[in-house]
């Protein structure tokens, strides 16, 4: 079976080059709640707002090389809870975070120890609705001790955690990060773990776990493995993401999942948890999430400036036509 997340060329476009997924899914509104848009751009933004994305998480995470001092942490949290969440306004999306040391990263003990340091500044503000991504990726001591110490927090801030679950040895590392979740006296239900397959589903929901998917071109979870899982298990307390970042990926893959999902005789209600309300629920545990502000964020200013910066160019106008060959 094809793992690739998009719908093919002939269902995704008409002779004027636009999507006719957006047709399947108009009305909807979607929420991403694990997307890099650090690593994308106002085009991106634009794109999502389009196809009905109203809000996301973006995950603290790794940035593609070694960060090589605490000040490059502070810098990228502060952009998480500040730039970047101005940025997805000037769009009508709600831009909320979760903030953590990624694995990666952990691996890296005398700065790790630096960045547990000042977790504590962030993990509070306004629009961050967890602690995350944190987990494994090598599975090595020190991931663990790290992702210990970050459960310990998330506990102490009331907050839900989002587990990193690893590539390799997929498996073990999904269970190896429940147990422990549970060691520490998690709730399960304040869990979500990230980047299931076929492989790890079942044990999630059945530990009463929340089961977030990556949909992913060529590798990870493609749409149409996605829409069987939620014809197997349902759409209790799974969620779907694009997890876009620096490298290929797709941050339409949440939209386009619900398209594949409505033409393949999926229910409107169950397409509505798996890509939105599932994602409320589990993340507005922090408290922070109010959905009457989606709707404000519909009235858009891109004048508007963060600290003197605004989304415009001198003399820009906000709106560009995609489809024309004419950049005015």
């Amino acid at each position: 079976m094809c793992c690739s997340s998009a719908l093919t060329e002939s269902q995704l476009q008409d002779k004027d080059s636009e999507p006719l997924y957006l047709e399947k899914i108009k009305g909807m509104r979607f929420f991403d709640p694990h997307v890099h848009m650090t690593s994308r751009t106002t085009d991106d933004y634009q794109a999502m707002a389009d196809a009905g994305v109203a809000a996301i998480i973006e995950p603290a995470f790794w940035l593609g090389q070694p960060r090589t001092g605490v000040d490059t942490f502070r810098d990228y949290y502060s952009s998480l809870i500040g730039w970047e969440r101005f940025r997805a306004s000037q769009f009508g999306i709600r831009h909320y975070c979760t903030i953590g040391l990624n694995s990666k990263e952990a691996n890296n003990e005398g700065l790790a120890e630096e960045v547990m340091e000042i977790l504590p500044l962030f993990i509070y503000k306004e629009g961050v609705v967890g602690v995350g991504e944190i987990g494994f990726d090598d599975q090595t001591a020190l991931e663990e001790k790290y992702y210990r110490a970050q459960l310990e927090l998330a506990k102490e801030a009331n907050l839900p955690v989002q587990i990193h679950t690893p590539h390799r040895d997929k498996k073990r590392g999904t269970r190896r990060s429940m147990d422990i979740a549970l060691e520490h006296g998690l709730d399960p239900g304040m869990v979500i773990v990230d980047h299931n397959n076929e492989e790890t589903v079942k044990e999630v929901l059945d530990r009463g776990f929340w089961a977030a998917f990556t949909i992913y071109p060529f590798t990870k979870m493609g749409n149409e493995r996605m829409v069987a899982v939620v014809k197997q298990y349902g759409s209790k307390n799974i969620m779907v993401n694009s997890a876009a970042d620096w490298g290929i990926s797709d941050p339409l893959a949440v939209p386009k999942t619900a398209a594949l999902m409505k033409d393949q005789g999926i229910t409107d209600s169950d397409i509505r948890l798996v890509t939105y309300q599932n994602a409320i629920t589990a993340f507005g545990q922090s408290g922070q999430i109010n959905e009457a502000e989606f709707a404000a964020d519909a009235d858009i200013d891109q004048s508007q400036r963060f600290e003197g910066s605004s989304v415009l160019r001198g003399g820009q106008q906000p709106r560009i036509d995609k489809r024309s060959a004419i950049i005015r």
